[in-house]
C-alpha cells in the first residue's frame, strides 16, 4: 500500500511537470500495426569478419576496415613508374592520375609502386588492418604517363608488356627501359618494403586484375578481343602462382566479375558453350577448375571468389543505382533491394529477378557453389552501391547491406563510391557500426539469429561480443515512408537485459545521435518506437545494478526514495552509476521517470 502511494505521488509530481514544461518540438507518431523482432542469442551464431566494413574510396567521416585499390585503370597502371591508363572511361589517356588522387609526394612519383605504397601507408596510418592491391592480368600496361590520349593498340610504344615471372633475379630498381613489367618483381617489391602478408604491416590481399569479362570494353586497345573463360582461368592460375610464390601467405581474389552477365556466361565468352558442360553458370566453371588446378598445384589458388554487385532492381521505372532520389518509388525498392542477397521471399523488379530467379537469393546462391566445386574458399564484394547515397533510401541500404554481409558469412567487402564525395549517409551507415557513438564503438563480432515479423517495414541484425557477454547489439530500420513504428523485442539468452542506449539517423539528418533510452525491459522483452525512415543502434546491457542506488540487490521505493533525496540536494550517498538509469552520462529528472517505470513494472 505505502509502495502505491509513493508512485502515485512522484508520477503526480512529473506529470505536473511535465504539463508545465514547453510542448514544442514533441513529436506526434501516427499508429500503424507493431513489428515484432525476436533474437534468439543460441542460434546462427557465427563469427562475423571483420573486413566487410570496407572502401574503395575514403572516406571524409567513416570509420572502415578495408581499403582496396583496383578499378578500371588498375588493369592498365605501371608499377615501375607508376603510370595508368584510363580506358574508355576517359579517351584511353595514359597519365598521372593516380599519383594525383593517392596523393602521391612529387618526389616520389617516379619511385617504383609508390602509388601502392603510399595508399598501403594511408591504410596503416588509419589502422586499417586490411589492404587489398590489384595485380595485372590483361596484358598490357601503360608505358608513359604523358597525359595524352594513346591511339595505337598493344603492342606499341606507349604499351608495356605485362609477365607474371621474371625467370631471374628480382630488383627493386627495375628496369623501366625494356619493354616488359614482371609481377612477381612487383610483388617482391611490397613484400621488401612491408613483410609477409603474415605479419602486422604486410598487404594481405591480392586480386587478380579487375573485370576481366569487360576488358574488350573498358581497355580495347589492351585486350581488344572478347575474354574466354579458358584464358581468364590459366591467368589467374598462373598469376596465383606467382603471387603464392613471393608471399605464401598472401590471400588471392578473382576473378572480379563484374556483374551478373559475367556471372552467368562470363559476358558471354565465345567458349562458354564449349566449357559449361553441367555446370549452371560460370561461378561453377571457376571455381572448379581453379580446385583442380589448386590440387595439382599443391596449394590454394583461390581464397576469395570476388564479385562486384551494383543492383539492377528497379522502382517507378528507374533502376535504383541512380543518384536521383526524386522517385519515391525508386527509393523505396532501394530499401527492399538488400533483401536480393539472402531472402528467399524476395523477388526483386528486375532482368535478373524475372528471367534468373533461379540465382536468388545471391549469397546462398554463390556459397552452395563454392561447397560444391571449391569448399573453404571466402566469399567478396569488392565494387557494390545501391545508389541514393546522400539521401536516407541510400543510408538505410547501406547499412541493411553491411548488416547482410555480417549475416551471411560474406568475408570481404568494399564499397564503390559512384557520387564523389555526396555520400554522407553511406559514411553514416558505416558509423552505425563502426563508430556509432563517436568514440569508436563497435557492433559486435558474432551475428546471431534475429528475425522481423515484417521484412518490408524493416531490417533487423543482432550480434554479440566475444569478450564483453554483457552486452548485445541490434540494428534496427524501420524503412516505411510515412510512419513510425513499435517494434516489440523478445530475447532469448542467458543474460537479463536491464538497459539499452540507442543511436540513429534518420531523414532528418543523416548525423548520428544519441536516441531515448530503454529501461522498461522485463524478461528480456521490451518495445521500442522508431520513426519513419530511421535506422538505429540498440546496445543491450545486462547490468543488475541499474537503479539499484542503495546496492542491496533490489530495485525498490526505497531507490525511489533516494533518488529524490540527491536530486534535491538531501544527499550524496547514491551509486551514480546506478543511478544513470538511461546511460546519458548525468543523472537527473529522465533517471526519475525511467526508475518509476522499472519498478512499476516489477
Amino acid at each position: 500500500m505505502k509502495k502505491n502511494k509513493l508512485l502515485v505521488s512522484t508520477l503526480a509530481i512529473i506529470f505536473s511537470s511535465m504539463v508545465l514544461a514547453p510542448t514544442s518540438g514533441i513529436k506526434v507518431f501516427a499508429d500503424t500495426a507493431d513489428i515484432n523482432v525476436s533474437v534468439d542469442s543460441t542460434s546462427d551464431k557465427q563469427a562475423i569478419s571483420p573486413y566487410i566494413y570496407g572502401t574503395n574510396q575514403d572516406f571524409s567521416n567513416a570509420k572502415v576496415t578495408a581499403r582496396r585499390i583496383g578499378g578500371n585503370r588498375s588493369t592498365g597502371y605501371n608499377w615501375e613508374n607508376n603510370a595508368s591508363n584510363a580506358g574508355t572511361d576517359y579517351k584511353n589517356e595514359s597519365d598521372n592520375y593516380w599519383l594525383t588522387l593517392y596523393d602521391v609526394p612529387k618526389d616520389q612519383s617516379d619511385v617504383p609502386a609508390s602509388t601502392y605504397t603510399t595508399f598501403h601507408d594511408k591504410s596503416l596510418a588509419m589502422g586499417v588492418p586490411y589492404t587489398l592491391a590489384t595485380v595485372q592480368a590483361g596484358g598490357y600496361v601503360a608505358a608513359d604517363k604523358d597525359g595524352t590520349t594513346v591511339t595505337d593498340p598493344a603492342p606499341s610504344s606507349r604499351w608495356k608488356k605485362v609477365a607474371f615471372n621474371k625467370n631471374g633475379p628480382l630488383s627493386l630498381t627495375p628496369d623501366t627501359t625494356d619493354d616488359t613489367v614482371y609481377m612477381d618483381e612487383f610483388v617482391n617489391s611490397l613484400v621488401n618494403k612491408y613483410g609477409s602478408a603474415s605479419g602486422k604491416t604486410g598487404i594481405k590481399g591480392y586480386s587478380l586484375d579487375n573485370e576481366p569479362a569487360l576488358w574488350p570494353t573498358t581497355h580495347p586497345l589492351i585486350h581488344p578481343n572478347k575474354t574466354t573463360c579458358a584464358e581468364v582461368l590459366d591467368k589467374d592460375t598462373e598469376l596465383s602462382k606467382t603471387v603464392k610464390k613471393v608471399d605464401p601467405a598472401a590471400e588471392t581474389f578473382g576473378p572480379a566479375l563484374y556483374g551478373f552477365a559475367a556471372f552467368s556466361n562470363f559476358q558471354s565468352a565465345p567458349d562458354w558453350d564449349s566449357v559449361k558442360g553441367s555446370y549452371q553458370w560460370f561461378i561453377d566453371y571457376y571455381l572448379d577448375n581453379m580446385k583442380k588446378n589448386s590440387d595439382a598445384a599443391g596449394k590454394r589458388l583461390l581464397d576469395v571468389l570476388d564479385l562486384h554487385w551494383y543492383p539492377e532492381a528497379k522502382g517507378g521505372g528507374q533502376r535504383i543505382t541512380t543518384s536521383d532520389t526524386s522517385n519515391v518509388d525508386c527509393n523505396k525498392a532501394r530499401m527492399q533491394a538488400p533483401r536480393s542477397l539472402w531472402d528467399s521471399t524476395y523477388v526483386e523488379d528486375s532482368w535478373i529477378g524475372q528471367w534468373n530467379k533461379w540465382a536468388l537469393p545471391l549469397v546462398p546462391k554463390v556459397k552452395a557453389s563454392i561447397d560444391k566445386y571449391n569448399p573453404g574458399t571466402k566469399l567478396s564484394f569488392s565494387e557494390y552501391n545501391y545508389g541514393g547515397e546522400n539521401h536516407i533510401s541510400g543510408g538505410i541500404a547501406q547499412a541493411d547491406a553491411l548488416g547482410a554481409f555480417g549475416k551471411t558469412g560474406v568475408y570481404f567487402a568494399s564499397y564503390w563510391e559512384c557520387e564523389n564525395n555526396n555520400n554522407n549517409y553511406v559514411q553514416s551507415a558505416f558509423n552505425l557500426y563502426n563508430n556509432y557513438d563517436g568514440n569508436n564503438s563497435k557492433y559486435g563480432d558474432t551475428n546471431i539469429k534475429c528475425d522481423t515479423s515484417d521484412i518490408n517495414n524493416s531490417s533487423t541484425y543482432a550480434s554479440l561480443t566475444s569478450n564483453n557477454g554483457k552486452r548485445m547489439d541490434l540494428i534496427v530500420m524501420n524503412k516505411n515512408y510515412t510512419d513510425a513504428i513499435n517494434f516489440n523485442f523478445n530475447v532469448n539468452s542467458s543474460e537479463k537485459y536491464t538497459s539499452g542506449d540507442v543511436w540513429g539517423f534518420d531523414s532528418n539528418s543523416s548525423n548520428i545521435t544519441k536516441r531515448d533510452s530503454i529501461s522498461s525491459i522485463s524478461g528480456n522483452k521490451f518495445t521500442y518506437k522508431i520513426p519513419a525512415l530511421t535506422a538505429v543502434h540498440i546496445v543491450l546491457n545486462a547490468d543488475s545494478k541499474k537503479g539499484d542506488l542503495n546496492g542491496d540487490g533490489t530495485v525498490n521505493g526505497r531507490d525511489l526514495m533516494l533518488l529524490r533525496q540527491y536530486l534535491a540536494g538531501k544527499t550524496s550517498d547514491v551509486d551514480l552509476s546506478a543511478a544513470d538509469i538511461n546511460n546519458d552520462g548525468v543523472v537527473n529528472g529522465k533517471d526519475l521517470m525511467e526508475l518509476v517505470k522499472l519498478i512499476s513494472q516489477q
